[in-house]
């Protein structure tokens, strides 16, 4: 079984034949594009559609068709039901495949499809409400004799019940939205205090994101590890599961490395999750591909999550493992047609491993978003057994107004070392320039101790970086081998040059074509793939070497001892003013000029890509301007707030 890389490989056998002539995908960005691609092979004509901002995006030129639905906002376009109904039938599509996100577990959508005789690709209206509801899915998991968290069943009122319910189940408790999902809405608590602002900040965000601003609490496990199993349904009473992924390396509760299979499971525990996740399905007469999220503590005992009745953004780790096209699945099952498999026929074949590659700033809360023009972009299409889903290109803006994902990286190999060493390899020869992105902590996540030998939970990041993510610690050798490529790439006129560095001589070789964006340079005989970002008339340069970008000036000797007599910029008092981390929208501004404040105390909340994120006062004193105010767009390093 192969794993479907750039080019998706679909098998179609004859009675795929008859599916359907046109499909509308309800979406953006690289799962529009991922849709589309499995459309084509399976002859289907497609329809996108876009907002105005997008309306040069990728997918749109993918598509046989585009419309535009309306403006930026979300609400306005991707989520405007009435919009896409009109499209819908201005185009004649006979089926809408909604990718993930937005509208994919609307059950009104799914209904006003099923009104207008347009086939929704997923799961019928009653699944889809069932699971999208974490009190009802919770309620249906125990009845279907699947593991679940202790909690609260109910839906939270106000934040004075929070603290009591709070208090019986016992800290630390997770208040999350009932219709959430994709880390939004969702709150870890430990004691009375964080309770009451976790159930503001989570109705909040909930009401943004979903329109829906119920919350449950539940108990919060401690250091798990988050597992979840793929599951394959049809009409006619099959189901299947697709062994399982690892999820549980995160920032903020959204996932950022994932693989197939997970390191800790063996068979038995796979087996009693997959039957588990699969009785869940046939409890709601599940037909699709859906995805049930585990908690997995230390001793393996393993709880429900919760049911994404949608296809997950990390799906393609499992079509590696499978040989499976999940969207080419999705599409024969909604026409009616039965699975083709059986359990016994879904192998374990090789590893995958992938990673978000989001535009974020990874030293900020370990990715704060970043926006701009992707003003150079290469994706490491060279390197064996890599797939890039995404949906932008050179040229493309990364906007405030939707997800900051630039592409999903996806490495396959025959075992998960091999895997890790072409994820390391892909990361290296990742063009990405105009906006900050996360490729840094991305690759030290994946050649970490801990994470190669397996050891990780939902805590990973934060327990190795407790002081924030700092970028690749250079070792000695390292710094030696970065200062050498600096100098060699300062006079760059000879192949093969010898450079010596602390009293120590290397030899570097390379081609050194500066046209190229990507520099292949050996040092003693050690290869590696670096970048060169900038450099300007003073010598000032920027690499990205080992994933991490280093600022560095290489001058001649008699520049270096005129540069003492330079003065150096004085460094900003930021103590004194709160600047935006992100860019983002304001949601609230809690001081006015002449208001006291505490060190601690909170200023005003920021909306990031439907994250709202507290600013809080650096110390305590007077506010002395305060130049935002609730609505206003802001960009990242832009003063909000002065004090005296």
């Amino acid at each position: 079984i192969l794993c479907a890389f750039n080019t998706l490989l679909v098998n179609i056998s004859s009675v795929d034949l008859i599916t359907f002539e046109k499909l509308l995908i309800a979406n953006r960005g690289e799962i529009a594009c991922r849709v589309i691609k499995t459309c084509k092979k399976m002859g289907i004509k497609t329809v996108a559609i876009h907002s105005d901002v997008d309306a040069n995006a990728v997918h749109v030129k993918m598509a046989d068709e585009a419309v535009c639905v309306g403006p930026a906002p979300t609400s306005k376009s991707y989520l405007n039901m009435d919009a896409i109904m009109e499209v819908i039938k201005k185009t004649r599509a006979q089926a809408v495949h909604p990718g993930y996100g937005f509208l994919s577990e609307n059950k009104e959508f799914a209904r006003r499809l099923a009104a207008e005789g347009v086939t929704f690709i997923g799961p019928d209206t009653h699944a889809i409400q069932a699971m999208g509801d974490k009190i009802e899915s919770k309620l249906l998991a125990k009845n279907a004799k699947v593991n679940t968290i202790p909690g609260f069943d109910g839906v939270v009122k106000d934040a004075d019940e929070a603290v009591r319910i709070a208090r019986e189940i016992g800290y630390p408790v997770m208040i999350k939205a009932s219709a959430g999902g994709g880390g939004k809405g969702m709150r870890i608590a430990w004691d009375d205090e964080e309770t009451r602002e976790g159930f503001r900040f989570s109705s909040q965000e909930a009401a943004s994101s979903f329109g829906d601003d119920r919350l449950l609490i539940e108990k919060f496990i401690d250091n798990p590890r988050h597992i979840e199993i793929q599951v394959l349904a049809d009409k006619h009473g099959n189901a299947l599961w697709l062994n399982e992924r690892e999820c549980s390396i995160q920032r903020r509760n959204q996932k950022v490395v994932e693989e197939a299979p997970s390191t800790f499971l063996d068979s038995e525990t796979r087996r009693a999750m997959g039957e588990q996740a699969v009785a869940l399905a046939k409890a709601v007469k599940y037909s699709s591909a859906g995805t049930v999220e585990f908690l997995v503590d230390s001793s393996k005992n393993f709880y429900f999550l919760e049911m994404n009745t949608r296809l997950q953004v990390e799906h393609p780790v499992t079509e590696c493992i499978t040989g499976l096209d999940l969207v080419q699945e999705m599409i024969r099952v909604a026409k009616g047609y039965p699975l083709r498999h059986k359990q016994a026929d879904i192998p374990i074949n090789g590893w995958a491993v992938e990673c978000r590659v989001y535009a974020e700033d990874p030293y900020k809360s370990f990715g704060l978003p970043s926006i701009g023009k992707l003003s150079q972009y290469q994706e490491p299409l060279h390197v064996p057994s890599v797939r890039v889903d995404s949906g932008i290109e050179q040229g493309s803006d990364i906007s405030i107004y939707y997800d900051p994902m630039i592409s999903k990286l996806i490495t396959y190999g025959s075992n998960r070392a091999e895997a890790l060493r072409r994820m390391e390899e892909a990361l290296d020869n990742y063009v990405i320039r105009g906006v900050t992105h996360n490729i840094s902590l991305l690759r030290e996540v994946i050649i970490h101790p801990r994470f190669v030998q397996g050891d990780i939970s939902t805590k990973f990041l934060p327990e190795v970086y407790p002081d924030g993510f700092k970028g690749h610690q250079l070792t000695d050798h390292e710094r030696r081998e970065l200062l050498a490529t600096a100098a060699c790439l300062y006079v760059p006129c000879l192949v093969s040059q010898q450079v010596e560095v602390d009293g120590m001589k290397l030899n570097v070789t390379s081609e050194w074509n500066l046209a190229l964006p990507l520099l292949s340079v050996t040092i003693d005989g050690t290869q590696r793939t670096v970048q060169r970002l900038s450099r300007d008339a003073s010598g000032k340069t920027s690499i990205q070497f080992l994933g991490t970008v280093y600022k560095l000036q290489v001058l001649t000797k008699a520049a270096a001892e005129l540069s003492k007599y330079m003065p150096e910029k004085a460094a900003e008092d930021t103590s004194s003013i709160l600047r935006s981390p992100m860019p983002g929208a304001v949601v609230a501004v809690s001081v006015k000029p002449g208001d006291m404040v505490s060190e601690g105390q909170e200023i005003c909340v920021i909306e990031a890509m439907k994250m709202q994120n507290s600013m809080i006062a650096a110390k305590t004193g007077k506010v002395k301007a305060v130049h935002c105010k609730a609505g206003d767009t802001v960009g990242e390093g832009d003063l909000l707030v002065e004090l005296e």
